[in-house]
């Protein structure tokens, strides 16, 4: 099996857009994330934002491969299940990652059961992802060479060859220069590094 080496996110937050439900309004926020700090901010400056509002619902997920997801949802106070998970459907629907989606609700003094309420928040959560900028990225990995400085054109010929981007770089008599590969191609590279005679090829990241 072909290890998957691309992933799908947003380019940048979404517009604000609005669902309505028998006066209760229901608006949508989707949001490119990579940690839990991010996700803090964003919900506090909405919280700002919406500060009459009565609930702030949302879910979220990190990562880029499915077996590394890191994933969380929220009802804030609305009956279980019925506001967090159905807006993180809406993510695995959407097939996309290290996204943020809040639904902030003001009541509108109607109840909507909990089966209006998980339609009004997919609703809401499809709509912001709807009116966001969707991206593909390739996932990447690092990796460290570490070479005396006599060897510098033999690993610099193999970086031009294959077109590899370098993230850091130490020039001095001991070498190291972090390059970015992308995961399909890391085990080929790794092995024109390693054929090298006193050059050393790790992966930082696996």
């Amino acid at each position: 099996m072909i290890e998957k080496d691309t992933y799908k996110t947003l380019s940048k937050p979404s517009d604000d857009v609005l669902y309505k439900e028998k006066n209760s309004k229901f608006f949508g926020y989707a949001f490119p994330v990579t940690s839990e700090d991010a996700v803090k901010i964003h919900l506090e400056a909405l919280k700002k934002q919406h500060h009459s509002a009565r609930h702030w619902c949302y879910a979220y997920q990190i990562g880029t491969q499915e077996n590394h997801y890191q994933f969380r949802v929220n009802d804030d106070g609305e009956p279980n299940n019925s506001a967090g998970m159905p807006i993180y459907g809406q993510i695995q629907s959407f097939e996309v990652t290290n996204v943020l989606i809040v639904v902030v609700r003001y009541f509108g003094g109607v109840k909507l059961g909990v089966g209006g309420l998980i339609s009004a928040y997919k609703t809401a959560a499809q709509l912001a992802l709807e009116h966001s900028k969707i991206v593909t990225r390739t996932i990447n990995q690092d990796i460290e060479l570490k070479f005396e400085y006599k060897d510098m054109n033999k690993v610099m010929r193999i970086i031009k060859e294959k077109k590899l981007k370098i993230k850091n770089q130490t020039l001095e008599l001991d070498c190291t220069i972090n390059i970015s590969v992308r995961l399909k191609k890391a085990k080929d590279v790794l092995k024109a590094f390693e054929a090298i005679f006193g050059v050393d090829a790790k992966v930082l990241n696996d």
